[in-house]
């Protein structure tokens, strides 16, 4: 079995053999194609007196499986339309640059399909999930390696304090008076010496630097300090249009927004219930892929508290797919809902984040959308009106910091806003308008932009969203934690965050 897919004229452009072949024989099959092939028809075949062509046009191009006369035609049309819809996943244009740059996963995704020249029985999802090659081992290996590399640089922070405060001491000892003679001329160069070797020590930059109390009432320069001129000049940037970098975070407001604040005050058994969201879809409506993560982490720190189990709550109707950690017991989470080790005499990882839970929905059911958006460009006469609003289906959920971001073209100035709902900002050097709502939920479900600028209506997309909200998607908790010995509960802090991956309207 060989699978080309080439031009009109025979030029291949991603081809894969799952039998052993020549490459002579390859090219030879190349050649004759474009002779043999009929028009005038969605997908058909050809035959010679060796082999079958099944081909089937996708817009300037032709994908092509080549079997031989034996095989059933039946399953060859199946797997071929199989082959033509794994494309768009990958090229979003079906032109020879697009299909170049994506070739390696064009292959991956087809190795998939076939296995030493026989159809494997897979569809595009797990196809999908496969080439995903999502290990959750790798990211419990990389969580414990920050942990790891986070220690080690406090514990190099705390060895360099313990050596500036020696060498303070060693300076103390030798300010004292000395006893006349060369004695008091040797110790004053010895402290002359301590002392230049401490002022370069201090001016190097440290990993965290401590603040420096000031010594008198001097008002020379105070680092981090803004004066109300620096405020007012900010101000009249932001006025302006110009993009201004929050300088705590070092990001832009929309993407500051995209992430909660850790908790201040944790217990010794901490959970976090994290989720994110990837959503595309249509601008004619029409939900082309969703697909929500989640994840349950738990970090023990105190030692006594490391046997214990988690009673999972789990009110979920959507039917998200569950999957524990390897060294939980499966049966004992199926039977009472209980996440516990394998080995009960065994404790969780001490002061690391393990993952004991995760889970996955995707669908193309538009009424799963937890936030819509309807963005109608109309053509008028100087230009384009936009009409964009949005409308909160999930009725449970409180999102945060919503920023809609519709782009705009460039070049044409900034836009004439007409009702609003909410805030808004031009970025005019990314053309960017941000459309900010502090707070989208079931007292302010709906909401409405009209604006007019100078455009096409295509100019307006791709609309992108980003959130945060303190609540889960798929209502999924930690009810209780108790102990393996004796069931007394312990008590524990949970931390649930629902964040946007990728929100985007095409």
């Amino acid at each position: 079995m060989f699978l080309p897919l080439c031009t009109k004229a025979g030029k291949a452009l991603v081809s894969r053999q799952f039998v052993e072949m020549t490459r002579t024989r390859v090219e030879g099959l190349l050649a004759a194609f474009p002779k043999l092939m009929n028009t005038g028809k969605q997908h058909t075949f050809v035959e010679t007196e060796s082999v079958r062509y099944v081909y089937q046009p996708l817009e300037k191009l032709y994908m092509v499986l080549v079997t031989t006369k034996n095989s059933n035609i039946l399953e060859d049309l199946e797997t071929l339309r199989l082959f033509s819809r794994v494309i768009p996943e990958y090229c979003r244009m079906l032109e020879e640059s697009e299909i170049s740059e994506h070739c390696f996963d064009l292959i991956f995704a087809f190795d998939e399909i076939v296995a030493l020249g026989y159809r494997e029985n897979v569809n595009l999802a797990q196809i999908r999930t496969f080439t995903e090659m999502d290990s959750h081992e790798e990211k419990v290996f990389r969580a414990v390696r920050e942990t790891q590399e986070r220690e080690a640089k406090a514990e190099m922070r705390r060895k360099a304090k313990e050596l500036q405060q020696a060498r303070r001491d060693a300076e103390r000892g030798k300010k004292s008076p000395g006893f006349g003679g060369f004695g008091s001329t040797s110790s004053s160069s010895s402290s002359s010496a301590i002392i230049t070797d401490t002022l370069i020590e201090a001016e190097k930059p440290k990993p965290a630097p401590a603040p420096i109390r000031p010594s008198g009432s001097s008002k020379a320069l105070k680092l981090g300090a803004r004066g109300k001129e620096v405020d007012d000049f900010v101000d009249k940037l932001k006025s302006e249009g110009e993009n201004i970098i929050l300088p705590n975070t070092g990001k832009r407001p929309s993407e500051a927004s995209k992430s909660l604040p850790a908790p201040v005050n944790t217990e010794s058994v901490h959970l976090r219930v994290e989720e994110k969201i990837t959503l595309i879809c249509g601008r004619d409506g029409g939900l082309q892929n969703m697909e929500v993560l989640g994840m349950i982490t738990l970090r023990v720190s105190d030692e006594k508290n490391g046997r214990i189990r988690l009673l999972i709550n789990n009110n979920d109707k959507r039917g998200v797919q569950l999957q524990t950690h390897p060294n939980v017991d499966k049966k004992l989470f199926t039977a009472e809902s209980l996440i516990g080790l394998k080995n009960p005499d065994k404790s969780f990882p001490l002061n690391n984040d393990v993952g004991v839970l995760k889970w996955r929905l995707q669908t193309t059911d538009e009424s799963l959308i937890p936030l819509t958006i309807n963005c109608w460009p109309s053509e008028s006469g100087s230009g384009c009106d936009v009409n964009i609003e949005y409308e909160l289906q999930e009725e449970s959920l409180e999102l945060n910091d919503v920023v809609i971001s519709i782009p705009i073209p460039s070049g044409v100035g900034a836009p004439v806003i007409g009702d609003l709902d909410g805030e808004y900002r031009h970025d005019s050097r990314r053309n960017v308008l941000e459309w900010c709502l502090p707070v989208v939920d079931v007292k302010n479900k709906t909401g409405s932009l009209e604006f007019s600028i100078a455009g096409q209506p295509n100019d307006f997309f791709p609309v992108n969203v980003s959130f945060v909200s303190k609540g889960n998607y798929s209502d999924i908790q930690v009810a209780k934690v108790s102990q393996v010995d004796g069931s007394s509960p312990v008590r524990f802090s949970t931390e649930t965050s629902f964040v946007v991956d990728k929100y985007e309207i095409l």
